[in-house]
Formats: C-alpha cells, sequence, structure tokens
C-alpha cells in the first residue's frame, strides 16, 4: 500500500480520529505515526476538527429591538414606539464598550503564549479523553472524557520519542485540568518527534521511572 498518497493519507487519518479502524489496522498506522510529523498533524488536524463539533454552543439574551420588531410583525395594528434609552442604558453601553477593550488586550497578551503543539489523547476505544497544549514552557491539560481515579492512584503523563524510551513529564493535574511546567529537556523532547501516553500509577507517580501500570490513553503530538 503507497502511504505516501495524499488521498490516503487523508482518508487513514480520518479512520483513525474518528475511531473506525480495527485494531490490527490502528497499531500498524500508529507505528506510521512515529515517523511522519506530517501524518501526525494530519491526525491533528482531523482529531481537532471533531472535537469542535461537541462544543456546545453559548446561550446570547436576544436584543429588545429583535422582540420589537417580531411583536410588530404579530400585531400590525399596534405601532411599538420605541422607548428612549435610559441613563442606565447609556451606562451599559460604556460597560460593553470597556470589556471589549479589555478583551482586545486579553487577545495581545495571549499572541505572546502562543500554542505550539497539540495533542488529543484517546482512550482504548478511541473515544478522546484528554487535549493538551503545548506552549513555551508548559503544557495547558484539559479533560474532555477522563474517567474517574482512585484517591490512592495518579495518572502520569509521559513522552514517547523515536528511541521509544518513555520520559515523565510529570504527574497530570488533578480532574484533568491545569498547567504543567516543562524544564529545558523535557522541552527539547517535546521539539521532536514525540507520542504522549498516559499511564496509570501508585499516588505520586511510577516509583520505577517507567510506567509501571497500564497506559490508558495516548496520542502523537503534533506541531502547529
Amino acid at each position: 500500500m503507497n502511504y505516501h498518497h495524499p488521498r490516503l493519507r487523508r482518508a487513514l487519518a480520518a479512520d483513525y480520529a474518528v475511531g473506525l479502524m480495527p485494531a490490527r489496522a490502528r497499531r500498524r498506522f500508529e507505528a506510521l505515526l512515529r515517523d511522519d510529523a506530517r501524518l501526525r498533524e494530519e491526525v491533528a488536524r482531523w482529531q481537532e476538527s471533531l472535537i469542535c463539533l461537541t462544543d456546545p454552543l453559548p446561550e446570547l439574551p436576544v436584543p429588545d429591538r429583535v422582540w420589537q420588531g417580531i411583536l410588530a410583525r404579530i400585531e400590525p395594528q399596534v405601532l411599538h414606539v420605541p422607548e428612549k434609552r435610559p441613563f442606565w442604558s447609556r451606562m451599559r453601553l460604556t460597560a460593553v464598550a470597556a470589556s471589549l477593550v479589555i478583551a482586545l488586550g486579553v487577545g495581545l497578551l495571549y499572541r505572546h503564549d502562543p500554542v505550539i503543539a497539540s495533542a488529543t489523547l484517546l482512550s482504548g476505544v478511541q473515544e478522546p479523553a484528554l487535549r493538551i497544549k503545548a506552549h513555551g514552557d508548559y503544557l495547558q491539560v484539559e479533560p474532555l472524557t477522563l474517567a474517574a481515579v482512585e484517591a490512592q492512584r495518579s495518572l502520569e503523563l509521559w513522552a514517547i520519542g523515536t528511541d521509544g524510551k518513555p520520559v515523565s513529564l510529570g504527574l497530570v493535574p488533578e480532574g484533568g485540568q491545569g498547567r504543567m511546567a516543562l524544564d529545558t529537556a523535557q522541552r527539547q523532547l517535546l521539539s521532536g518527534s514525540v507520542v504522549l501516553a498516559i499511564s496509570l500509577e501508585p499516588r505520586g507517580g511510577s516509583p520505577t521511572g517507567q510506567p509501571s501500570g497500564p497506559v490508558l490513553y495516548q496520542g502523537p503530538l503534533a506541531a502547529l
């Protein structure tokens, strides 16, 4: 099979992200991911696109002018004259303008701390469990469908490079939400081709320096 054909690569990445790939084919595909950075990027794009479909839509209040327009169409014989905006309404507009200025400032600050790589870690049944975003000197961890962990257990994050040796990146924050600081060696490791994995360990982490419990979640880290 020609794994360099663009259409085939996109189809395989989509099947892997959706979870339609049989177990034997998935293992063969994951072996290809270790040495193919562009293929990992293709998988990451599919995973990010699919996860966005599950995000809830925020509720937004309906402006008064919209209700006035609806009433005017339902009862055309009644003249609905918009009332004058009171002083507190003008104050509300001022507050909205101030909020926009603050949001713009936060956006400018955010650009100085960009996401340089991301990964969506999947469970054994190909269900997205965690989303990990790599910044300059830390990882941002966000739970998706993370299973509960017993009090005497911890989740430990590992980076597996091309040599196949797992290197600990630290313990996943309680509940799967938070930041994980990176030292110089860890940042250098994540700059290459790696697969992230999470194992179930005793409280406080693996006592051996290598995964001692089952690997629950894994996925390739793709540069953005």
